[in-house]
């Protein structure tokens, strides 16, 4: 996801990232305004990164089916009710208190889940790594992100065989019935899913003792980083400003 601006200390870029979702997170319910501006921050990043908006909006949505939960708060929250729906004998209410907590969540998500993004489009993962460990992070932690990222592509590519072989031993003939009927498809997939953990497994074992033999002591090898410059340290206290400008916004 390498893209645009990758320039900059990784320790400043992560700093503001997590410094973004914190205020994220403090923002009070229906503050719009500090919403807004916190919008026009993060987006005009984006173009002073030269990443595209529309691609962090669009992989952004991965989010949605987790923070729908929020929707719950449209019929538990007080407020001057706006929707009745019966449902048997129970009555569900929709209030305008409801509906500002939800869409507060709701936005506050989508603008973190973007912040995290234009953190990877800018910052190679290995770098976010390292930073992790200059803000000492446990070693165990950061050793299980870096094998993860780096082993998701290699399970990807293990996954695009299996389904490729899959295809090859399924081949249609005209005026025969080949099964693959959504039963079929729902069987294969979860035995290909079954294999899938099997080879991961196994794969996982062999480079455990591959790194073992190399001298792997569980305390991953990490370079040291410089110390951060003036425009450096004057990048990261400006965007704390912009981040506490948004919080008096939001409590005013």
């Amino acid at each position: 996801m390498q893209a645009g601006y990758t320039a900059g200390d990784g320790r400043v870029k992560t700093g503001l990232a997590l410094g973004f979702v914190l205020t994220m997170a403090w923002i009070p319910v229906a503050a719009w305004d500090a919403l807004l501006l916190a919008a026009g921050v993060l987006w005009g990043t984006l173009w002073w990164c030269r990443v595209g908006v529309w691609t962090i909006w669009r992989r952004s949505l991965i989010a949605v089916p987790f923070v729908l939960t929020a929707l719950t708060l449209v019929v538990s929250q007080p407020g001057t009710p706006l929707v009745s729906i019966t449902v048997g004998q129970q009555a569900i209410i929709a209030t305008d208190g409801g509906i500002a907590a939800a869409a507060t969540v709701l936005i506050k998500a989508w603008l973190s889940v973007q912040a995290m993004l234009t953190l990877m489009a800018t910052t190679h993962f290995s770098e976010v790594v390292q930073t992790g460990a200059a803000l000492r992070l446990p070693p165990i932690l950061l050793a299980i992100l870096d094998m993860t990222y780096r082993y998701l592509f290699i399970m990807h590519e293990e996954a695009i065989r299996m389904l490729r072989a899959r295809d090859s031993r399924c081949a249609a003939i005209p005026g025969y019935r080949h099964g693959q009927t959504l039963r079929w498809r729902a069987r294969i997939t979860g035995q290909m899913i079954a294999t899938l953990v099997i080879r991961a497994y196994e794969r996982s074992e062999r480079v455990y003792a591959a790194m073992l033999a190399r001298g792997y002591t569980g305390h991953p090898l990490r370079t040291t980083h410089p110390p951060l410059r003036g425009s450096e340290y004057a990048l990261l206290g400006g965007g704390f400003v912009v981040f506490a400008s948004i919080l008096v916004i939001a409590y005013t």
